[in-house]
């Protein structure tokens, strides 16, 4: 075999360079696409958001794409990392530290004790009983204990997931989860709870931030304002569970992240940086458009990488996958609504 001649050689860079181009051109493209998608009526009122549509458009035109999508594989890796966790640094402004103070101990303690219960009980019984891959069991746990496909998102650079694994979290998480956002408002006249306490519930156990708008908004603004702040004080204890996982994640030496940093503990550096944007927002130095501005960016950032994921993933894979994540996301989903509705009776009703 001959070596490769020198214009080969020159070419090479260039090639990446173009690739790289068009690849966040496509994700720019169809990120813009999913936006447009989702402001439609029918789209709001079934309280899908701009993610999950971004990943549909992505795997669509991954797996029926009649060219190659290596060639322009750099910049959907680009998409998929960088604009990805800089997507959920921004997803800090979100939040105030000093409505997440008014949350008080019981709905603080309900929140905590949702995440912990549904992520460890999703990851043992997938593992022991459903005998699936543990990586995919921590990216459905992640979705469903926290926030949806945002957190299956930012827990996968952690966890080293593969495409098909994060694809098949994120079905299963926006599938229970848009179950939910119907199925609270229909048993609230039957919860015997207030406004505010079917709130805190709503918040403290349904997947996704839009579905829980949808499902506090349907029972009354007191019910929605206390469903949002115990929502967002699920996604603040984002940060210290990817702290958490990844340092335990360290000490298993069958995981990816162990064999790919074996002497030192992998810091989701973009974890920090969420809580660090909760704290300016905080102490509000930027003006309402400023934050509005960001908060679009942010959105447009995480359905860029949804995108990319959507568009790296083949739907053979996640078909591979079979029932086992179905049934494993449908039990996290009825675990989060009964032991959720007993603890809010107990520590917030």
């Amino acid at each position: 075999m001959s070596a490769p001649s020198l214009a080969d050689t020159s070419a090479q860079p260039l090639r990446h360079s173009v690739g790289w181009v068009y690849g966040v051109l496509l994700c720019v493209l169809l990120a813009w696409l999913a936006g447009i998608l989702a402001q439609q009526s029918a789209m709001q009122k079934a309280g899908i958001s701009v993610l999950p549509l971004a990943i549909v458009l992505g795997m669509i035109i991954g797996n029926l794409a009649p060219a190659p999508l290596r060639l322009v594989d750099a910049g959907i890796q680009f998409a998929k990392g960088r604009c990805l966790r800089l997507g959920i640094i921004l997803f800090g402004f979100h939040l105030t530290w000093f409505e997440l103070l008014a949350v008080g101990v019981g709905g603080l303690a309900l929140a905590v004790t949702m995440l912990s219960m549904a992520f460890l009980v999703t990851v043992y019984v997938g593992t022991r009983y459903l005998g699936m891959e543990r990586d995919t069991c921590i990216l459905i746990g992640a979705g469903s204990a926290i926030c949806g496909a945002a957190a299956v998102l930012a827990t996968e650079p952690v966890v080293k997931g593969r495409s098909d694994q994060v694809a098949v979290a994120v079905a299963t998480v926006v599938l229970f989860g848009t179950l939910a956002m119907f199925v609270y408002p229909a048993l609230y006249p039957y919860l015997g709870l207030s406004e505010v306490a079917y709130g805190r519930y709503a918040g403290a156990t349904i997947h996704e931030v839009a579905q829980v708008v949808v499902a506090g908004a349907a029972v009354g603004q007191a019910a929605l304002h206390a469903a949002v702040i115990e929502k967002m004080l699920r996604v603040l204890l984002l940060a210290p569970f990817l702290l958490l996982l990844s340092a335990y994640l360290l000490r298993r030496p069958d995981s990816a992240a162990a064999s790919q940093d074996a002497k030192r503990l992998v810091i989701p550096w973009f974890a920090l940086g969420f809580v660090a944007m909760a704290g300016v927002n905080s102490l509000a130095w930027l003006p309402e458009p400023a934050v509005a501005g960001i908060l679009k960016l942010d959105a447009f950032l995480l359905a860029m990488a949804m995108t990319a994921l959507g568009l790296s993933t083949r739907l053979r894979d996640v078909l591979r996958a079979g029932w086992r994540p179905l049934l494993l996301a449908a039990m996290t989903a009825l675990m989060l609504l009964g032991v959720g509705y007993v603890l809010t009776r107990w520590w917030v009703a």
